[in-house]
């Protein structure tokens, strides 16, 4: 079957994304999947008996369209706990189904034609299809390799007149780096006397190593008062699969995300809501996971070392980046497709978060697995 008329293709460059491309080659040659950001272990059995017991007790309409109060209410004293930031649980917390849409729910009420975005790169795949769907531009700042900084002096020069937003992301996919409290100072100098909007890109808050602490932008006032940020419960609960996240911004940046979310989803999936509601209240469970994690972060990178990988620093986030140009000169996507079919190890080719493409052969794994998963995909890795 095919339609024979004229069809309007509004993101003419883009194709499949290289997440699902890579997880469906790895699943073609039964490949141990280190490629797609998701754990292969299940979330806590309390969680779901929460979300079962909702069911049972008929929380299967729709909740409230910016989310069930009693979940953005412990949303609000988490985020002033954490970071010493009030927001109101009425009209600045929104929840979403998945932190995904989130972010286009905001470019979507916030950037309109010919506006400018500074996209900071390497970068998650969704940003720069959003903006172009809004009908803005994308202008595009590559982070400094292999070290993956930010040279805020010369992102300085990105800014235009028609800039209305600049997206950051911390702790970083795909490179594991962090934002420091001197880069959230830059930045907030950087933007100062402006009208620029600042879209926080925040999944992985509660997974960093090494001591550090996550600089939320929800600390620093001057940039709260212009910021987006944007969470989520899957990366945090592994529950990737019931795409639930949420939104914290101030209230009349808020209303504008809300007018453009009511026509994309209108509210996310009531029992999970009020099972999130309960569960936030166990403390202990997010603070405790950057320790978690830093454990197979420890034993991926142990397990690399003597290899003829080279390691990139990884600060937070689940995800290790390797270079690999004493293996081969191969182009990443290439590499990772041989990996993937003749290794039996699939990987994400880190050209695929530049919108040039740029190539700097490094490929990114994920930790977010069993021990054992790590440790099959590690003997292979270390025999290259």
């Amino acid at each position: 079957m095919k339609f024979e008329g004229h069809l309007n293709n509004k993101l003419p460059n883009i194709g499949q994304t290289i997440f699902a491309t890579m997880s469906a080659l790895a699943n073609e040659h039964d490949a141990i999947n280190l490629a797609q950001g998701f754990p292969d272990f299940d979330c806590h059995a309390d969680l779901k008996n929460l979300v079962n017991d909702a069911m049972k007790k008929g929380f299967n309409q729709y909740a409230p369209m910016p989310g069930l109060m009693s979940l953005r209410e412990i949303i609000a004293r988490k985020t002033e706990d954490l970071y010493s930031a009030i927001y109101h649980p009425e009209s600045e917390i929104t929840i979403v189904p998945g932190a995904t849409l989130g972010i286009f729910a905001a470019i979507q009420a916030l950037i309109k034609e010919n506006d400018e975005v500074i996209v900071i790169e390497p970068a998650y795949d969704s940003y720069i299809p959003a903006i172009e769907l809004a009908g803005g531009k994308a202008i595009v700042y590559e982070m400094l390799f292999p070290e993956y900084k930010i040279d805020w002096h010369q992102l300085r020069k990105f800014i235009s007149v028609r800039t209305k937003m600049i997206i950051i992301n911390t702790p970083h996919n795909p490179t594991g780096t962090i934002l420091t409290n001197e880069d959230m100072i830059k930045l907030e100098k950087l933007l100062s006397g402006t009208d620029i909007l600042v879209l926080s890109d925040e999944v992985y808050e509660h997974i960093i190593f090494d001591g550090f602490e996550h600089q939320s932008v929800a600390r620093y006032p001057q940039l709260a008062n212009r910021s987006i940020v944007v969470s989520s419960f899957g990366k945090t609960y592994h529950t990737t699969g019931w795409k639930m996240g949420y939104l914290l911004a101030p209230e009349n940046i808020m209303v504008l995300i809300r007018k453009a979310y009511q026509y994309m989803a209108f509210s996310a999936n009531t029992p999970v809501q009020y099972a999130y509601a309960e569960f936030l209240k166990r403390k202990e469970f997010y603070i405790e996971l950057s320790s978690s994690y830093q454990l197979k972060r420890d034993l991926f990178r142990k397990g690399l070392k003597g290899s003829n990988f080279k390691l990139i620093e990884c600060n937070g986030s689940y995800f290790q980046s390797v270079i690999y140009d004493k293996i081969s000169d191969m182009k990443d996507v290439d590499m990772a497709v041989k990996l993937t079919i003749e290794n039996k190890v699939a990987a994400i080719p880190v050209s695929a978060f530049y919108k040039r493409k740029t190539d700097h052969k490094v490929l990114r794994f994920c930790f977010a697995k069993k021990d054992d998963t790590l440790l099959r995909g590690l003997d292979i890795l270390c025999k290259l």
